[in-house]
């Protein structure tokens, strides 16, 4: 019988990767919560125009890299490759613009970009997703990055780059893109097949083409950051000004563009080189005429993503345990008559236990014991039960002693012996 695996792109999170990633999310949502945001929880499938609409019918990712199909009513749904785009649906869906002055929400879960998978891509893979409606000025532009720089000093992450740049407003981008087709117009035969057939239909889309080519060529092309009008180059000053008040170290990066057709004025992202050339693992940036363009009010909005999966894998292996875990070695029936006293005991003092059922020798438990990352073990037999004792091992420092065999004081005595 043929084995079955995961689909490609596809995997299963385990061990300690599962931790990394409950470390990622935990924070964030330590200081989301700080900064007042609420979570929501949205579908992982939409209606595929929602996508076409918002992110662009000219982006790689809806002319390559959706997941999209006809369900059995004859809709075109497709897995969401993204969340913005999914929150902005729910912020005017449910209501949110007429109730509230300021959204800020977030949402975590998994998208679907049918991209080749390399190191830290998949075509699945979890992303906190982050989105303020309803603030025009900079200062939320600098209070995201002001976020986004807490949550990875906490994680301990302590070697990235964020980079930023502005991509202005569709007036002044209006004139640009006619600066630029004339550029790449003397260009074109070298230009990869995707970036002629943007030329006419998106040109700026070729600032984001990964073809080494094309990246020569748009590498010496006029800046958009040089065409910004007033209002773009003053919020961004403004933004910029707000992040040296902060301290935060970021770099400008006047080539720097996102992949979606619905950003405006602020962009960024957060970069390492321990990810290879593909090197982003958190982006973001302000979305000011998205909601209009959906059929909604005139209302500005702003956000970022950070990518679990890659983030992770910048993270060291050695994660901090949360909590300490209790393991009970028993040998003999008698001492076995301690599991289901001791279970009670540590799980309603929230303590981690763990035990082997039917266990042959103290040998093998103490192995397992090794493998659940056990901090503590008490090992009762019928001499201790006789004696009124029991032993603890510290297993970092393989080392022993003994406590009184009395329950009701056994978490007080145990956290003594940490003290010591």
């Amino acid at each position: 019988m043929e084995k079955i695996k995961s689909l490609r792109g596809f995997r299963d999170i385990y061990g300690d990767e599962v931790i990394r990633f409950r470390l990622i999310e935990d924070i964030s949502r330590r200081y989301l919560e700080l900064f007042g945001y609420k979570e929501i929880i949205i579908p992982v499938l939409e209606n595929t125009g929602l996508f076409v609409r918002t992110i662009g019918d000219a982006t790689d990712i809806v002319e390559k890299e959706m997941f999209t199909f006809t369900d059995t009513g004859g809709d075109s749904v497709t897995l969401r490759p993204e969340a913005t785009a999914g929150m902005v649906r729910a912020y005017l869906e449910t209501g949110m613009f007429a109730k509230e002055r300021i959204s800020k929400l977030f949402s975590v879960g998994p998208m679907f970009r049918h991209e080749r998978p390399q190191k830290g891509r998949y075509r699945e893979f979890r992303q906190v997703d982050v989105e303020v409606f309803g603030i025009e000025a900079p200062i939320i532009d600098a209070e995201l990055i002001w976020m986004i720089y807490l949550i990875l000093k906490s994680i301990g992450l302590a070697e990235y780059t964020i980079e930023t740049n502005s991509v202005g407003c569709p007036e002044c981008r209006e004139g640009f893109k006619r600066l630029i087709v004339g550029y790449f117009e003397d260009k074109k035969q070298d230009l990869c097949e995707d970036c002629r057939r943007r030329l006419q239909k998106n040109p700026l889309r070729i600032f984001d083409c990964k073809s080494p080519g094309c990246k020569e060529i748009s590498g010496s092309s006029p800046l958009l950051f040089d065409n910004l009008c007033d209002p773009c180059r003053v919020h961004f000053d403004g933004f910029l000004s707000h992040t040296e008040e902060l301290n935060i170290p970021i770099t400008v990066n006047k080539r720097l563009v996102r992949g979606l057709d619905y950003y405006t004025r602020t962009v960024f992202e957060v970069t390492s080189g321990g990810l290879g050339s593909q090197n982003a693992f958190l982006a973001g940036g302000r979305y000011d005429n998205l909601v209009q363009s959906m059929g909604g009010p005139p209302v500005p909005g702003i956000g970022f993503a950070i990518g679990v999966d890659r983030l992770s894998l910048l993270i060291s292996t050695s994660v901090k345990k949360d909590g300490s875990t209790v393991f009970l070695a028993y040998l003999g029936d008698r001492a076995k008559g301690f599991i289901v006293p001791m279970m009670r005991l540590f799980t309603e003092n929230n303590v981690k236990f763990f035990y082997l059922p039917d266990a042959k020798s103290l040998k093998s438990q103490m192995r397992y014991a090794d493998s659940v990352g056990a901090d503590t073990v008490l090992i009762i037999g019928d001499d201790e039960i006789d004696k009124g004792i029991l032993i603890v091992r510290d297993m970092a420092h393989s080392s022993q002693t003994t406590l009184p065999l009395d329950l009701t004081n056994l978490i007080d005595n145990l956290k003594g012996l940490s003290k010591k």
